[in-house]
């Protein structure tokens, strides 16, 4: 556990929900609740989710009423309509915070995270104070951001809103939350939650050696984080990644994607690795990953190979934020109304 802001405490590793959301594979209700209770069983008790995740609010809802309250925390996100956002007022951002609460079932929502389709279109600032005034009315407890640019998280810092955490992208290929980002969650008392620390699914012992996919991939993460892959390298470069990885899982006893989960988990302020699972499948070896450590000859080697590695360009998400580029164009902006 770790305390994500004073007096609220988090797992160090998160069950994420998008992949309970479509373009997954089909979802099964029952075992999909069996799942959830095996994960919290095992000590992963914080479950993140968004309003634009297709039913899993209501899903993750059910879960909750079978446990004893206050033992699972659930985060979720505020994710206005592209199309909407050059209209958007503090009402919208209550109704929808108010229709999450109650898929969730709850009187307030232990974390909102804020996400911002496009900078140039409305005022993303009044609608980050707009989840103040929540706050202050007590319908959610904390106020987080998601896939923010620094300049931008900057400034609604700047205006008041008491920002704890910031949900990125961060994995041994994706090291744009390093360097800026990391310094100024620093300073302000930001936790970085981070997802693609698996890389889709690419971090595992069956793509060791097998040959470089094509389109079309099997599922939405896959298709994602190729493109990641592509961004660092390509795949020759990243099946040198994974031959390390592998030697360094074997040198302690735990798999390729248990070292990349630690990896991320190392680094300067992250506070929680957010696991994407459909269901317990690798239960085993994210949960290897809280008690693995690393030795500092590992790191070392690691590090070397990182230093020699491409990054993808720019600040936090900006590679996706062109939605005319490869990146962008896989994105569904306006999801919230229909979901």
């Amino acid at each position: 556990m770790t305390e994500l802001a004073p007096g609220y405490t988090i797992s160090r590793v998160i069950k994420g929900g998008w992949q309970l959301a479509g373009g997954h594979g089909s979802i099964e209700r029952a075992a999909a609740l069996a799942d959830m209770a095996a994960f919290a069983d095992a000590g992963v008790t914080t479950f993140d989710c968004a309003d634009i995740y297709t039913g899993v609010e209501s899903l993750i809802g059910d879960f909750v009423r079978t446990r004893r309250p206050g033992e699972i925390r659930v985060h979720t996100k505020y994710v206005p309509d592209l199309d909407v956002l050059s209209s958007h007022t503090a009402n919208d951002a209550e109704r929808i915070i108010t229709r999450s609460r109650d898929r969730l079932g709850v009187p307030s929502i232990d974390l909102v995270q804020f996400h911002w389709w496009d900078y140039n279109a409305g005022d993303f600032v009044q609608a980050a104070l707009a989840l103040r005034q929540l706050r202050d009315q007590g319908l959610i407890r904390h106020i987080g951001v998601t896939n923010f640019g620094s300049v931008q998280l900057q400034k609604i810092i700047e205006a008041g809103v008491p920002v704890v955490s910031h949900q990125v992208q961060y994995s041994l290929l994706d090291r744009r939350p390093a360097g800026a980002m990391q310094a100024l969650c620093a300073t302000h008392g930001v936790g970085l939650l981070c997802y693609g620390a698996l890389a889709g699914g690419f971090f595992h012992e069956r793509w060791l050696g097998a040959a470089e996919p094509t389109e079309p991939l099997e599922n939405r993460s896959l298709t994602k984080y190729k493109l990641i892959i592509d961004e660092c390298g390509g795949w020759e470069r990243f099946q040198r990644l994974l031959r390390l990885l592998s030697v360094v899982g074997a040198e302690h006893g735990v798999s390729i994607g248990s070292v990349a989960i630690r990896w991320v988990l190392d680094q300067p302020g992250v506070a929680a690795v957010i696991a994407g699972a459909r269901n317990t499948s690798h239960l085993g070896s994210t949960l290897a990953a809280l008690t693995l450590e690393l030795s500092s000859e590992a790191h070392a080697r690691i590090g070397a190979f990182l230093a020699e590695t491409p990054v993808p360009p720019g600040d936090v998400y900006e590679l996706e934020r062109d939605r005319e580029g490869r990146h962008g164009r896989i994105m569904r902006y306006n999801l919230s109304a229909h979901r």
